[in-house]
């Protein structure tokens, strides 16, 4: 307990070695994260003021863009502030503060996209029940279960991380407060803190990504028993761009943090990191726009309207 309250202040490493590269770094994450807010906003209005996308599968995009500007706010600014500061330290609460939210959102966006995955099935594989069963009622309350699980399983990842003992060692070898690294800090055996992150991240990521998988099977094989093949491909086309979302999400996700401590690797971490962190969530807005119709009609009517105003 001693050596747990003389932990007053982090580390963070980040990217330090290689101080020439520092200013590049620090304009490819600017315009990283410019272009990932904007891109998002734009979904986000374009949602809100189209009548033609106010159905459930576009609501929970809306959920979607909204949490991707969340996440990347978590960590990008503060990366932005650690390069250009001489000293690159964030305080205990600080670390405990920013771990828990960019918990909070990873693990609501795990929920939300299966919320997305079941409503592609419910619409694909019970279309006439579909007005029915994902009715507006509905698809806010999966909303708030994402969120309200988030929240949760961040409290507690958070709560158990930072009860730990640290060492003497207050040096963070990445570019925010995550688990693994933060695991390397704390004194002793965390053999069974292992195990217990492991678990829980499983249970996490693991059970919506089967539902994930459960949908996507009944979907495929109702798509391949349809006769028309324009209705086929249609259909397909709507589940495209969650389908390549949730691929880039988990793989990296499941990659991440569930495997034991042995095989950590800090180069090879902080890389899948700075992938699902930073540039999954700017990918988003472009998988959803250039592969979507509606999304770029949309787009199209609100330029051609701030045209003609003008």
């Amino acid at each position: 307990m001693e050596n747990f309250t003389s932990v007053k202040i982090f580390i963070l490493v980040g990217f330090s070695n290689a101080p020439h590269w520092q200013i590049l770094f620090f304009v490819i994450l600017l315009c990283i994260y410019i272009a990932t807010v904007l891109g998002n906003l734009i979904i986000i209005v374009l949602i809100y003021v189209d009548s033609s996308l106010c159905t459930p599968m576009y609501f929970f995009l809306r959920n979607l863009s909204f949490l991707e500007i969340c996440y990347t706010s978590v960590t990008i600014p503060k990366m932005l502030a650690n390069i250009l500061a001489l000293e690159k330290t964030i305080s205990f609460h600080a670390c405990a503060i920013q771990m828990y939210f960019f918990l909070f959102f990873g693990a609501t966006e795990c929920c939300l996209l299966a919320c997305m995955a079941y409503d592609r099935y419910t619409a694909i594989c019970n279309p006439l029940c579909y007005p029915v069963i994902m009715r507006k009622k509905v698809c806010i309350q999966l909303a708030a279960v994402s969120w309200v699980c988030g929240g949760l399983v961040a409290l507690g990842h958070t709560t158990f991380i930072f009860t730990l003992p640290f060492c003497d060692s207050n040096v963070i070898n990445h570019f925010f407060c995550e688990i693994q690294p933060m695991l390397k800090l704390v004194c002793g055996d965390t053999y069974w803190n292992e195990i217990q992150v492991i678990a829980a991240a499983a249970f996490l990521i693991l059970i919506p990504f089967m539902l994930i998988l459960l949908s996507y099977f009944h979907i495929i094989t109702t798509i391949l028993r349809m006769k028309s093949a324009k209705n086929r491909q249609k259909a397909f086309s709507t589940c495209s761009s969650h389908l390549i979302v949730v691929s880039l999400f988990y793989s990296t996700a499941i990659f991440m943090y569930i495997r034991p401590k042995s095989s950590y690797s800090l180069n090879v971490d902080k890389f899948l990191s700075l992938f699902y962190s930073i540039v999954t969530p700017i990918l988003n807005p472009i998988i959803y726009s250039l592969r979507n119709k509606d999304v770029k009609g949309a787009l199209k009517k609100v330029v051609l309207k701030l045209v003609a105003s003008k």
